[in-house]
């Protein structure tokens, strides 16, 4: 089940924590993108976090994009019009704007949360 988030609130909690929250939220993402598409046998998000840390952050950019896949997966699979937006958040991530892609994700599961 797809976990509706406030996004301001795991904003400010990735801030205040120094981002600590943020490597939890990027778990919740990764577990909730996969459930989403239906994907479950995708790497989980605590191998995500695990491969995103030992490769500085490289494998975090290809889950980026494979994200926009499996959220646009999910949208076709729920009848919505098909918008792939991996590589918008593969870009904001090279330009250090992780953060607003993990927003902008969290918006596309909590609308999928709601329907």
């Amino acid at each position: 089940m797809i976990q509706s988030r406030s996004i301001p609130l795991c904003i400010i909690l990735s801030i205040v924590t120094c981002g600590i929250y943020g490597w939890y939220w990027l778990v919740c993402l990764a577990n909730d993108v996969n459930t989403a598409s239906g994907r479950t046998q995708e790497p989980s998000g605590g191998i995500v976090l695990l491969l995103t840390i030992v490769t500085c952050n490289i494998y975090g950019l290809y889950w980026m994009y494979k994200a926009g896949e499996k959220i646009d997966a999910a949208r076709v699979s729920r009848g919505l019009p098909s918008q792939n937006n991996g590589l918008v958040y593969l870009l904001l991530s090279l330009f250090g704007l992780s953060v607003v892609s993990w927003a902008l994700l969290q918006n596309e599961l909590n609308q999928m949360a709601t329907n």
